[in-house]
């Protein structure tokens, strides 16, 4: 056999090889997809869906928070408290009131999510896991600069408090995106 037939014989070997190699994970990877889907519908087939006017309790407890901090906005600003100023460079600038934007920024942002989140609405308690989630990092970050021991317990704390809301507020938000049950009318 010539030295150009046995390099196109086995190419066309490789080439068979090859094909049956890409079929076998297409059926592997459809064989898991197929698995992962059924335990997505086992999950969700065993949510219950919510009542008429039915919240989850961490959907309760961030709507709580959410107002609470709003009105310790308000309470602060209120009672005068001052802000340190730093320039560019670190530079300590002193104290003075913060300006009113900074202060309607976060009370109507906590508001409107604290209403949104009564009233269980879905875009209000992923805004309050978005904050939660830059509570954490901030925190955790915090944690790794922590240069006393009581900053390492304060920021352990509160990491544990968001880390959990955060946690227990997935299966709250998929319990607010569950379709009606009842055909519509």
């Amino acid at each position: 056999m010539p030295s150009r037939e046995r390099k196109r014989a086995a190419r066309q070997k490789r080439k068979t090889r090859s094909l049956e190699r890409s079929e076998r994970a297409t059926a592997r990877r459809e064989q898991m997809a197929a698995r992962s889907e059924a335990r997505n519908q086992a999950a969700r087939e065993a949510l219950e869906p919510l009542g008429e006017g039915e919240r989850p309790t961490v959907v309760t407890v961030g709507a709580v928070i959410s107002a609470l901090l709003a009105l310790a906005v308000i309470v602060a600003y209120v009672a005068g408290t001052e802000v340190d100023r730093f320039s560019s460079d670190g530079i300590e600038l002193g104290s003075e009131r913060p300006p009113l934007v900074a202060v309607i920024v976060p009370v109507a942002l906590m508001g409107l999510m604290a209403w949104g989140m009564w009233r269980a609405r879905y875009w209000a308690v992923l805004g309050f896991q978005t904050l939660l989630l830059i509570l954490i990092l901030a925190t955790a970050l915090g944690l790794v600069g922590a240069t006393e021991w009581t900053q390492a317990i304060g920021n352990t704390v509160v990491l544990a408090i968001a880390s959990t809301l955060f946690y227990l507020m997935i299966k709250a938000l998929a319990r607010l995106q569950m379709p009606d049950r009842l055909p519509r009318e």
